[in-house]
Formats: structure tokens, sequence, C-alpha cells
């Protein structure tokens, strides 16, 4: 069998891997196993690679592997899973910086061909677009950069002049591969429309960006692929890639709105279309909530960022289990859009080692919220938002939203009434079955467990 067979078979197991691997990634209680098959499925897909390779010296490489090794472990470990949103933005950043770079590496190759040149400029346009954009995206979740969208007058045609000009030194570039000053100019244009592209963009749409800056990784992959000729990273970037793309859908549709709203309508912008809305909330006390609490036989925890920010993922799972010993059933309520980052409550929850089971989407548990005796918000403003429902002129109005204003009763826990990430206010807090539990949700939560303990 010749060495090249045995290279594509391995190549075609290694692909094998990553689909099962993504396969397992859509269920919480098989997520685990699909990092792990996909990861042996990359180690293979390296190894193969390096072995088809004339590599001048291996000690470079082993190097590179030592030290990214150690990032990602100490990354692994001492990241808060606060700040996963922020990771995550940063190594679909450095995903897109290596496909650039692997572009400028492919320039040395003899024989260019027309196609592979338009694979180069690819690969280091995307790639160039999703480093800085992922930077930018980091610093507004690190709240290093402000989260409110920034906007001036003329974004947009600046916006589309960039492109149109990268595009222009594409052809150029294609045309006149001897003179490197157009690729030059497309790698500090590409960096630049990242930056303009996510900076119109407000704290509430992250999500959406964190999946589309995963989709053009995967894209700026897939066309560093073609340009050196590598069909498993060709694979690989597809499918990252395209899951990316549907993950962005999904998104959109959960806040129901377009993809091209989402990036040129700089939502968040402090517009006041909805006006200011007023009412009188009623405030509760620890001890009041735990009466209610005690009698009751149903509850649903509704998580947003505030149970992140809090970390009081772990003190909710202490309640749920003394609610569940008191006789009482306990589930979870999430909306796609919770958190800065898809499935962002998903890991805060799996990492308390709340069971699966007991996390039930947005669809699922909105019949039935009728029928829970305490809803309890948990820091998510603006996906319990009922200004979705009823009030035309609100940035979210249509935005399908957990009704937890359908429940018995509302307690949300909030250190204040100040707006979601959204700034949009909330006309939740003022329904008459609703109560503020104002304070840090961990120490409110804490303060529950030990009237229940007492």
């Amino acid at each position: 069998m010749s060495s090249d067979l045995l290279i594509n078979l391995a190549y075609t197991v290694a692909a094998v891997l990553f689909i099962f691997g993504l396969k397992f990634l859509g269920s919480p209680a098989t997520a685990r196993r699909g990092n792990t098959i996909s990861a042996l499925g990359m180690l293979l897909a390296v190894l193969v690679t390096l072995l088809d390779q004339a590599v001048i010296d291996y000690r470079w490489i082993l190097l590179g592997i030592v030290v990214g090794s150690i990032i990602g472990t100490l990354a692994a470990r001492l990241v808060a899973m606060t700040a996963m949103p922020e990771m995550v933005a940063l190594f679909n950043g450095f995903g897109g910086i290596a496909s650039l770079l692997v572009g400028c590496v492919a320039l040395s190759q003899t024989g260019l061909t027309s196609f592979l040149l338009l694979t180069i400029f690819l690969s280091i346009l995307i790639g160039g677009v999703t480093f800085t954009g992922s930077l930018v995206a980091w610093g507004k979740l690190s709240e290093k950069l402000p989260g409110r969208p920034i906007l001036f007058q003329g974004q947009r045609l600046l916006n589309a002049g960039l492109l149109l000009i990268n595009f222009g030194c594409g052809v150029l570039f294609v045309l006149y591969p001897e003179q490197p000053f157009w690729l030059y100019l497309a790698v500090a244009l590409s960096a630049a429309l990242g930056v303009m592209t996510v900076i119109p963009i407000g704290g509430a749409d992250m999500p959406v960006v964190i999946s589309l800056l995963n989709s053009y990784s995967g894209l700026a992959a897939c066309a560093a692929g073609f340009a050196i000729n590598n069909n498993i990273l060709i694979v690989a970037g597809s499918l990252v890639g395209a899951s990316g793309i549907i993950l962005t859908n999904i998104m959109c549709k959960a806040m129901n709105r377009t993809l091209a709203n989402v990036l040129f309508s700089g939502f968040g912008a402090a517009d006041g279309a909805a006006g200011k809305i007023e009412g009188e909330v009623t405030p509760m006390t620890v001890e009041d909530a735990y009466y209610v609490l005690e009698a009751a036989q149903s509850v649903v925890v509704i998580p947003g960022y505030g149970m992140a920010v809090a970390q009081a993922q772990h003190v909710v799972k202490e309640l749920q289990e003394l609610l569940e010993k008191n006789g009482c059933e306990v589930v979870y309520a999430i909306h796609p859009v919770a958190g800065r980052m898809p499935g962002h409550m998903n890991v805060l929850l799996a990492e308390a080692d709340v069971p699966y089971d007991l996390l039930v989407e947005m669809d699922d548990i909105n019949p039935r919220m009728e029928n829970f005796d305490v809803a309890i918000v948990i820091g998510a403003n603006d996906v319990v938002n009922p200004a979705a429902r009823e009030i035309p002129g609100s940035p979210i109005y249509g935005m399908p939203i957990i009704n937890a204003d359908y429940a018995r009763s509302v307690f949300i826990l909030k250190r204040s009434l100040a707006s979601g990430f959204a700034g949009l206010d909330n006309p939740l807090f003022y329904r008459k079955n609703s109560r503020m539990v104002f304070g840090d949700a961990k120490e409110t939560l804490s303060g529950l467990i030990r009237e229940f303990s007492s």
C-alpha cells in the first residue's frame, strides 16, 4: 500500500472522528465524549501531516506542542467560568490568525495557479477579519471596550468600501502575484474590516457574534486547506464553518431577527424607541421568599448572565436539592441566547453537576409555565422581558422569550433595577405576581439555603 493511500486513509478516519465528535457535541450528556473524539481526530491528522511533510527541524514543532499544551491546560484550569465567553472569542481569533499565517506561508510554493492564489487571498482576508473581530468581541465581553454599539455617520458606507477595496486587492494579487504590495494591503484592510464589523454590534448580540466568528475561523481554515492542498484541513474547516453558520441561524431565530439586522442595526444603542417603563416594584426579603418556596410544589429556575457573574451555579444546585427533599419539583428553563455565548447556561450548570434532564428548552417550558408555583429569575433580564410580547416599539418586540410572568409567583434576583445587557427596561419587575429580591444572587441563594437548613 502506497504512502499516499495510507495518508488519505488516516485523513478519512480523522474526518469520521470529527463528524462523530460533532454529533456527540449536540447533547450535553455526550459533549465530553464528543470533545475527546474530536481531539483524537485532530491528533491523528496532525501526526499524519507531519509524517507526510519534509520537515526540516522537528524541534520547533515540539516546542510549539509543549507551549500550546501548557497554555491550553492553564486556560482550561485557571480561566473562570464567567470568563468563558471571552476565552471562546480569543480561540476564534487564534484560529483566524493561524489561517492567515498559513496563507502567507503558502506563497512560498512553486507553480501557484490562479485558483491557489485566490484561496491564499481568501484565507488571509477571512483570517484577518476573524482575528481582529474576535479581539474586539473579547474586549466587549471582558468590558475592556464599551459593550454598547459604537456608531458614527457613514459607518456602513465605510465598511462596504473596505470590503470592496479588499476584493479589488484580491483581484490585483491574483493577476500580479509577483507584486506583494496588494497582499500586504489586503492584510491591513482585512484587519481594519474585522474591527469595523464588530464595533457597531451591541453586547446583547454577542452570542450571535461568537458563533459567527467561529464560522469565519472555519471558513478561513478551509481556504487555507485549499491553499496548501491539505484535505483534512478542508474537511475540518468546512465542518466548523457549516456548524457555525447553522448555530448562528438558530441564535438569530431565537431573537426573531435576521443576521443582517444583527450586523448592521446597532442593537443596544440608546434610542428610547419604547419609552421609559414606570411602575412600582414589590421587594421581598430572603425570609419571606423562603416561606413561599417552602410551600411550593413546583419551581422553575431561569438563569442568565447574572448567575455567571455571581458564580451562583453551585448554590443554585444546593437549593435545588433542598427543594427536592422538601417534595418540590425543580427544573431549569434555558433560553438559546441567555448569557454571552451559545450554551453559556448549559456549561455553567453542567459544571455544578446539575442533571441534564432538568434543563428544559424555551419552547418546551413555556406551555408549562402557568403550572409552576414559583419562577426564580437569576440575572436573566432580556430573555424574560414581556416587552418582547407586548410593546411594539421595543427593540426586542417579536423576540421569543421565556414567559416567566405566567408563573403564579416570580422571584427576581438582582442587585438593582438596572437594565440588562441590552439596555432595556423590563415590565416584569412591576407585575403584581413579581417580587424583587435585591442583592448578590449568590448571597441571596445562600440565605435561602440557610433558612431551609435551619
